[in-house]
């Protein structure tokens, strides 16, 4: 289900205070990788990602690769930074970024 605009902005405002959780590099999409976006994505619904790729259509794709594998929604792109979100059924409300900043 895609992002109202209304949660995109609310997204955006509390992930400009994020700092990067997962950083990818060119190697792509490794399993350890992988894991870690799993593990973010279940703590804290909306993470902060730095792409240190430097072609942009690579980047683009990644970003793509990034949020199928992750089944996120993509909120917001800027330069090297992706910021995604995911939602969590079962949330933890000390980890989640989202119920943090609400």
């Amino acid at each position: 289900m895609p992002l109202k605009p209304e949660q995109k902005k609310q997204y955006k405002s509390i992930g400009h205070h994020l700092k990067p959780v997962l950083t990818v590099a060119d190697n792509g999409l490794t399993e350890g990788v992988l894991a870690e976006l799993e593990r973010a994505l279940a703590d804290h619904e909306l993470i902060k990602i730095k792409l240190n790729i430097l072609d942009r259509e690579s980047r683009v794709a990644t970003i793509a690769e990034i949020c199928k594998a992750g089944k996120a929604d993509l909120v917001q792109v800027i330069g090297k930074m992706a910021l995604i979100y995911r939602k969590n059924f079962s949330v933890n409300k000390q980890l989640s970024n989202v119920h943090r900043f609400a």
